[in-house]
Protein backbone atom coordinates (compact mmCIF):
# COMPACT_ATOMS: atom_id res chain seq x y z
CA UNK A 1 0.00 0.00 0.00
CA UNK A 2 1.36 3.41 -0.92
CA UNK A 3 2.99 5.37 1.86
CA UNK A 4 3.15 2.42 4.28
CA UNK A 5 6.18 0.92 5.99
CA UNK A 6 6.74 -2.29 7.90
CA UNK A 7 8.81 -1.02 10.82
CA UNK A 8 8.57 1.76 13.37
CA UNK A 9 10.52 2.85 16.42
CA UNK A 10 9.34 6.45 16.64
CA UNK A 11 5.94 7.88 15.62
CA UNK A 12 7.63 10.49 13.45
CA UNK A 13 10.19 8.22 11.77
CA UNK A 14 7.83 6.03 9.81
CA UNK A 15 4.44 4.38 9.84
CA UNK A 16 3.40 2.57 13.01
CA UNK A 17 0.88 0.15 11.51
CA UNK A 18 1.64 -1.52 8.17
CA UNK A 19 -1.11 -2.84 5.91
CA UNK A 20 -0.19 -6.33 4.85
CA UNK A 21 -2.80 -6.71 2.13
CA UNK A 22 -4.86 -4.76 -0.35
CA UNK A 23 -8.18 -4.91 1.45
CA UNK A 24 -10.32 -1.76 1.21
CA UNK A 25 -10.55 0.91 3.88
CA UNK A 26 -14.08 1.83 4.97
CA UNK A 27 -15.05 5.46 5.46
CA UNK A 28 -18.40 6.10 7.14
CA UNK A 29 -20.09 9.44 6.55
CA UNK A 30 -18.24 9.66 3.26
CA UNK A 31 -20.81 12.01 1.70
CA UNK A 32 -20.37 14.52 4.52
CA UNK A 33 -18.01 17.46 4.83
CA UNK A 34 -15.24 15.84 6.87
CA UNK A 35 -15.88 12.30 5.60
CA UNK A 36 -15.43 13.30 1.97
CA UNK A 37 -12.23 15.16 2.83
CA UNK A 38 -10.90 12.06 4.61
CA UNK A 39 -11.77 9.96 1.56
CA UNK A 40 -9.91 12.38 -0.73
CA UNK A 41 -6.86 12.23 1.54
CA UNK A 42 -6.90 8.43 1.54
CA UNK A 43 -7.02 8.42 -2.26
CA UNK A 44 -3.98 10.71 -2.34
CA UNK A 45 -2.13 8.24 -0.12
CA UNK A 46 -2.96 5.27 -2.32
CA UNK A 47 -5.61 3.49 -0.27
CA UNK A 48 -8.46 1.52 -1.85
CA UNK A 49 -11.79 2.84 -0.59
CA UNK A 50 -15.18 1.59 0.40
CA UNK A 51 -17.50 4.54 1.03
CA UNK A 52 -20.52 4.09 3.27
CA UNK A 53 -23.54 6.34 2.89
CA UNK A 54 -27.22 6.28 3.73
CA UNK A 55 -29.78 5.61 1.00
CA UNK A 56 -31.00 9.21 1.30
CA UNK A 57 -27.54 10.85 1.26
CA UNK A 58 -26.60 13.73 -1.02
CA UNK A 59 -23.96 12.12 -3.24
CA UNK A 60 -22.33 15.25 -4.66
CA UNK A 61 -19.19 14.94 -2.53
CA UNK A 62 -18.54 11.45 -3.92
CA UNK A 63 -18.91 12.38 -7.59
CA UNK A 64 -15.17 12.46 -8.35
CA UNK A 65 -14.01 9.82 -5.86
CA UNK A 66 -12.99 6.27 -6.81
CA UNK A 67 -13.97 3.30 -4.68
CA UNK A 68 -16.98 1.12 -4.08
CA UNK A 69 -20.16 2.51 -2.55
CA UNK A 70 -22.11 0.71 0.13
CA UNK A 71 -25.41 1.72 1.69
CA UNK A 72 -25.35 1.59 5.47
CA UNK A 73 -27.05 3.13 8.47
CA UNK A 74 -25.61 3.39 11.96
CA UNK A 75 -29.00 2.42 13.36
CA UNK A 76 -29.10 -0.81 11.30
CA UNK A 77 -26.60 -3.42 12.60
CA UNK A 78 -27.12 -5.72 9.59
CA UNK A 79 -26.07 -2.97 7.20
CA UNK A 80 -22.97 -2.32 9.29
CA UNK A 81 -21.88 -5.95 9.12
CA UNK A 82 -22.13 -5.79 5.34
CA UNK A 83 -20.26 -2.47 5.18
CA UNK A 84 -17.23 -3.63 7.20
CA UNK A 85 -16.96 -7.07 5.58
CA UNK A 86 -13.47 -7.64 4.23
CA UNK A 87 -12.14 -4.18 5.21
CA UNK A 88 -8.63 -3.72 6.59
CA UNK A 89 -9.29 -0.48 8.45
CA UNK A 90 -12.23 1.66 9.46
CA UNK A 91 -12.50 5.46 9.49
CA UNK A 92 -15.67 6.19 11.44
CA UNK A 93 -16.45 9.79 10.52
CA UNK A 94 -20.26 9.70 10.34
CA UNK A 95 -22.19 11.55 13.06
CA UNK A 96 -25.41 13.41 13.67
CA UNK A 97 -24.04 16.95 13.90
CA UNK A 98 -26.79 19.40 14.82
CA UNK A 99 -26.65 22.09 17.47
CA UNK A 100 -30.41 21.90 18.01
CA UNK A 101 -32.53 18.78 18.31
CA UNK A 102 -35.96 18.80 19.99
CA UNK A 103 -35.51 15.12 20.93
CA UNK A 104 -31.92 13.88 21.42
CA UNK A 105 -32.90 10.19 21.28
CA UNK A 106 -32.22 9.84 17.55
CA UNK A 107 -28.90 11.68 17.85
CA UNK A 108 -27.76 9.39 20.66
CA UNK A 109 -28.78 6.32 18.66
CA UNK A 110 -26.40 7.40 15.88
CA UNK A 111 -23.53 8.99 17.78
CA UNK A 112 -23.28 6.54 20.67
CA UNK A 113 -25.09 3.28 19.90
CA UNK A 114 -24.16 3.34 16.22
CA UNK A 115 -20.50 3.93 17.00
CA UNK A 116 -20.37 0.95 19.34
CA UNK A 117 -22.23 -1.25 16.85
CA UNK A 118 -19.90 -0.31 13.99
CA UNK A 119 -16.71 -1.08 15.90
CA UNK A 120 -18.16 -4.31 17.23
CA UNK A 121 -19.00 -5.36 13.67
CA UNK A 122 -15.50 -4.42 12.50
CA UNK A 123 -13.95 -6.38 15.35
CA UNK A 124 -16.02 -9.44 14.50
CA UNK A 125 -14.94 -9.23 10.86
CA UNK A 126 -11.25 -8.95 11.71
CA UNK A 127 -10.55 -5.32 10.81
CA UNK A 128 -7.20 -3.98 12.01
CA UNK A 129 -6.56 -0.46 13.25
CA UNK A 130 -9.54 1.90 13.28
CA UNK A 131 -9.82 5.70 13.54
CA UNK A 132 -12.74 7.30 15.35
CA UNK A 133 -13.69 10.89 14.54
CA UNK A 134 -14.72 12.43 17.82
CA UNK A 135 -14.74 16.21 18.32
CA UNK A 136 -13.24 18.87 20.52
CA UNK A 137 -16.81 19.04 21.83
CA UNK A 138 -15.98 15.84 23.75
CA UNK A 139 -13.04 17.51 25.54
CA UNK A 140 -12.70 19.98 28.36
CA UNK A 141 -12.14 23.73 28.34
CA UNK A 142 -9.92 25.82 30.57
CA UNK A 143 -11.36 28.30 33.05
CA UNK A 144 -9.11 31.16 31.92
CA UNK A 145 -9.66 30.80 28.17
CA UNK A 146 -6.18 29.47 27.44
CA UNK A 147 -5.96 26.64 24.89
CA UNK A 148 -7.20 23.30 26.20
CA UNK A 149 -5.63 20.00 25.29
CA UNK A 150 -6.45 16.30 25.46
CA UNK A 151 -5.66 16.19 29.20
CA UNK A 152 -7.74 19.20 30.28
CA UNK A 153 -10.04 18.00 33.10
CA UNK A 154 -13.76 17.84 32.39
CA UNK A 155 -16.93 16.09 33.51
CA UNK A 156 -20.26 15.16 31.95
CA UNK A 157 -21.96 18.33 33.20
CA UNK A 158 -19.42 20.48 31.33
CA UNK A 159 -20.82 19.37 27.95
CA UNK A 160 -23.72 21.63 27.04
CA UNK A 161 -26.36 20.45 24.58
CA UNK A 162 -27.29 17.06 23.09
CA UNK A 163 -24.53 17.03 20.47
CA UNK A 164 -21.67 17.70 22.88
CA UNK A 165 -23.04 15.26 25.43
CA UNK A 166 -23.44 12.55 22.80
CA UNK A 167 -19.87 12.99 21.54
CA UNK A 168 -18.54 12.98 25.11
CA UNK A 169 -20.36 9.73 25.91
CA UNK A 170 -19.41 8.19 22.57
CA UNK A 171 -15.74 8.85 23.23
CA UNK A 172 -16.04 7.21 26.65
CA UNK A 173 -17.64 4.19 24.97
CA UNK A 174 -14.81 3.99 22.42
CA UNK A 175 -12.22 4.07 25.19
CA UNK A 176 -14.00 1.14 26.84
CA UNK A 177 -13.71 -0.77 23.57
CA UNK A 178 -10.00 0.03 23.51
CA UNK A 179 -9.70 -1.34 27.05
CA UNK A 180 -11.24 -4.57 25.73
CA UNK A 181 -8.50 -4.86 23.13
CA UNK A 182 -9.70 -2.98 20.03
CA UNK A 183 -7.05 -0.97 18.19
CA UNK A 184 -8.72 2.43 17.86
CA UNK A 185 -7.15 5.89 17.61
CA UNK A 186 -9.33 8.90 18.41
CA UNK A 187 -9.12 12.25 16.62
CA UNK A 188 -10.81 15.42 17.85
CA UNK A 189 -11.27 17.96 15.05
CA UNK A 190 -11.91 21.58 15.95
CA UNK A 191 -14.21 23.70 13.71
CA UNK A 192 -13.44 22.62 10.12
CA UNK A 193 -13.80 25.08 7.25
CA UNK A 194 -13.08 24.60 3.56
CA UNK A 195 -14.43 23.13 0.31
CA UNK A 196 -17.15 20.50 0.21
CA UNK A 197 -19.43 21.83 2.95
CA UNK A 198 -22.54 21.18 0.89
CA UNK A 199 -25.10 21.01 3.69
CA UNK A 200 -23.59 23.31 5.12
CA UNK A 201 -22.51 22.55 8.70
CA UNK A 202 -23.28 25.06 11.50
CA UNK A 203 -19.79 26.55 11.06
CA UNK A 204 -20.25 26.67 7.30
CA UNK A 205 -23.56 28.47 7.71
CA UNK A 206 -21.81 31.08 9.84
CA UNK A 207 -19.18 31.60 7.14
CA UNK A 208 -21.81 31.83 4.41
CA UNK A 209 -24.00 34.27 6.36
CA UNK A 210 -21.04 36.56 7.08
CA UNK A 211 -19.95 36.45 3.41
CA UNK A 212 -23.48 37.42 2.35
CA UNK A 213 -23.43 40.41 4.70
CA UNK A 214 -26.01 38.82 6.99
CA UNK A 215 -23.90 39.12 10.15
CA UNK A 216 -24.28 42.75 11.29
CA UNK A 217 -24.05 41.72 14.95
CA UNK A 218 -22.37 38.92 16.87
CA UNK A 219 -22.06 37.30 20.27
CA UNK A 220 -18.38 37.26 21.17
CA UNK A 221 -16.76 33.90 21.78
CA UNK A 222 -13.61 32.04 20.82
CA UNK A 223 -13.25 29.27 18.23
CA UNK A 224 -10.51 27.15 16.76
CA UNK A 225 -10.72 27.22 12.95
CA UNK A 226 -9.00 24.50 10.92
CA UNK A 227 -8.89 23.68 7.21
CA UNK A 228 -10.92 20.56 6.52
CA UNK A 229 -8.12 19.11 4.38
CA UNK A 230 -5.70 19.43 7.31
CA UNK A 231 -8.21 17.54 9.45
CA UNK A 232 -8.34 14.86 6.76
CA UNK A 233 -4.55 14.51 6.65
CA UNK A 234 -4.61 14.25 10.44
CA UNK A 235 -6.90 11.24 10.11
CA UNK A 236 -4.39 9.46 7.87
CA UNK A 237 -1.59 10.31 10.29
CA UNK A 238 -3.66 8.89 13.14
CA UNK A 239 -3.95 5.60 11.27
CA UNK A 240 -0.28 5.39 10.46
CA UNK A 241 1.40 7.06 13.44
CA UNK A 242 -1.10 7.35 16.27
CA UNK A 243 -0.91 5.39 19.50
CA UNK A 244 -3.69 2.93 20.29
CA UNK A 245 -6.35 4.46 22.55
CA UNK A 246 -4.91 7.97 22.40
CA UNK A 247 -6.81 11.13 21.46
CA UNK A 248 -5.38 13.80 19.16
CA UNK A 249 -6.76 17.30 18.69
CA UNK A 250 -6.76 18.28 15.01
CA UNK A 251 -7.03 22.03 15.28
CA UNK A 252 -5.80 25.17 13.60
CA UNK A 253 -5.93 28.80 14.65
CA UNK A 254 -7.59 30.16 17.79
CA UNK A 255 -9.63 33.26 16.94
CA UNK A 256 -12.33 35.39 18.52
CA UNK A 257 -15.62 35.44 16.62
CA UNK A 258 -15.20 39.15 15.93
CA UNK A 259 -11.86 38.39 14.23
CA UNK A 260 -13.46 35.59 12.22
CA UNK A 261 -16.28 37.89 11.11
CA UNK A 262 -13.88 40.60 10.01
CA UNK A 263 -11.76 38.07 8.11
CA UNK A 264 -14.72 36.64 6.19
CA UNK A 265 -16.30 39.99 5.33
CA UNK A 266 -12.96 41.41 4.19
CA UNK A 267 -12.46 38.47 1.85
CA UNK A 268 -16.03 38.69 0.57
CA UNK A 269 -16.07 42.47 0.19
CA UNK A 270 -18.82 43.04 2.77
CA UNK A 271 -19.00 45.39 5.77
CA UNK A 272 -17.75 43.77 8.97
CA UNK A 273 -20.05 43.01 11.92
CA UNK A 274 -19.98 45.98 14.28
CA UNK A 275 -22.49 45.32 17.04
CA UNK A 276 -21.46 43.10 19.94
CA UNK A 277 -24.51 41.60 21.62
CA UNK A 278 -24.67 40.71 25.34
CA UNK A 279 -25.52 37.11 26.13
CA UNK A 280 -27.85 37.60 29.11
CA UNK A 281 -30.67 39.56 27.41
CA UNK A 282 -30.61 37.14 24.46
CA UNK A 283 -31.54 34.12 26.59
CA UNK A 284 -35.33 34.76 26.55
CA UNK A 285 -35.14 35.50 22.81
CA UNK A 286 -33.43 32.14 22.27
CA UNK A 287 -36.12 30.42 24.34
CA UNK A 288 -38.80 31.91 22.08
CA UNK A 289 -36.89 30.77 19.00
CA UNK A 290 -36.71 27.23 20.38
CA UNK A 291 -40.46 27.26 21.11
CA UNK A 292 -41.20 28.36 17.56
CA UNK A 293 -38.85 25.69 16.20
CA UNK A 294 -40.81 22.99 18.01
CA UNK A 295 -44.01 24.27 16.38
CA UNK A 296 -42.68 25.04 12.90
CA UNK A 297 -40.11 22.28 12.53
CA UNK A 298 -37.49 24.81 11.37
CA UNK A 299 -34.10 24.94 13.09
CA UNK A 300 -33.76 28.07 15.28
CA UNK A 301 -31.10 30.65 14.49
CA UNK A 302 -30.13 30.76 18.15
CA UNK A 303 -30.61 28.51 21.17
CA UNK A 304 -29.93 28.80 24.88
CA UNK A 305 -27.30 26.06 24.58
CA UNK A 306 -25.48 28.04 21.88
CA UNK A 307 -25.43 31.11 24.11
CA UNK A 308 -24.22 29.11 27.08
CA UNK A 309 -21.39 27.67 24.99
CA UNK A 310 -20.48 31.16 23.81
CA UNK A 311 -19.61 32.18 27.37
CA UNK A 312 -16.37 30.18 27.06
CA UNK A 313 -13.52 30.51 24.62
CA UNK A 314 -13.32 27.23 22.71
CA UNK A 315 -9.56 27.41 22.21
CA UNK A 316 -7.46 24.28 21.76
CA UNK A 317 -3.86 23.19 21.32
CA UNK A 318 -2.81 20.62 18.70
CA UNK A 319 0.68 20.27 20.15
CA UNK A 320 0.25 16.55 20.88
CA UNK A 321 -0.77 15.84 17.26
CA UNK A 322 2.13 17.95 16.00
CA UNK A 323 4.59 16.14 18.27
CA UNK A 324 3.39 12.55 17.84
CA UNK A 325 1.80 12.53 14.39
CA UNK A 326 3.71 15.20 12.49
CA UNK A 327 0.43 17.08 12.07
CA UNK A 328 0.40 20.51 10.42
CA UNK A 329 -2.34 23.11 10.01
CA UNK A 330 -2.35 26.06 7.63
CA UNK A 331 -3.63 29.56 8.60
CA UNK A 332 -7.36 30.01 9.13
CA UNK A 333 -7.56 32.60 6.35
CA UNK A 334 -6.59 29.96 3.80
CA UNK A 335 -9.45 27.78 5.02
CA UNK A 336 -11.84 30.73 4.66
CA UNK A 337 -10.62 31.51 1.15
CA UNK A 338 -11.14 27.93 0.04
CA UNK A 339 -14.58 27.78 1.64
CA UNK A 340 -15.72 31.02 0.01
CA UNK A 341 -14.34 29.98 -3.38
CA UNK A 342 -16.28 26.73 -3.11
CA UNK A 343 -19.49 28.53 -2.13
CA UNK A 344 -19.01 30.73 -5.21
CA UNK A 345 -18.48 27.74 -7.49
CA UNK A 346 -21.70 26.22 -6.21
CA UNK A 347 -23.67 29.42 -6.73
CA UNK A 348 -24.26 30.14 -3.04
CA UNK A 349 -22.40 33.44 -3.28
CA UNK A 350 -22.36 35.96 -6.15
CA UNK A 351 -19.62 35.08 -8.58
CA UNK A 352 -17.86 38.41 -8.08
CA UNK A 353 -18.08 38.45 -4.28
CA UNK A 354 -14.90 36.41 -3.95
CA UNK A 355 -12.33 35.29 -6.46
CA UNK A 356 -10.48 31.98 -5.90
CA UNK A 357 -7.09 33.71 -6.25
CA UNK A 358 -7.83 35.78 -3.16
CA UNK A 359 -8.85 39.04 -4.83
CA UNK A 360 -12.04 40.72 -3.70
CA UNK A 361 -14.52 42.46 -5.92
Amino acid sequence: MAGMSSDSSSPLETVARPIADDRPVLVTGATGFVGAAVARALVRHGFRLRLMHRASSDMRNLAQLPGERVVGDLTDPNSLAQAVEGCAHIFHVAADYRLYVPDPTAMRAVNIDGTIALFRAAQADGACRMVYTSSVAALGLTHDGSPADEATPHAAEDHVGPYKRSKYEAELAVKKLVAEGLDIVIVNPAAPVGPGDIKPTPTGRMVLDAARGHMPAYVETGMNIVHVDDVAEGHVLALTRGRRGESYILGGENLMLSEIGRMITRLAGKPPPRVKLPIGPLMPVAALMEAWARISGHEPLMTRDMLTMARKRMFYSSEKAVRELGYHARPAEEAMRDALADFCRRGLLPSLAFEPDGATA
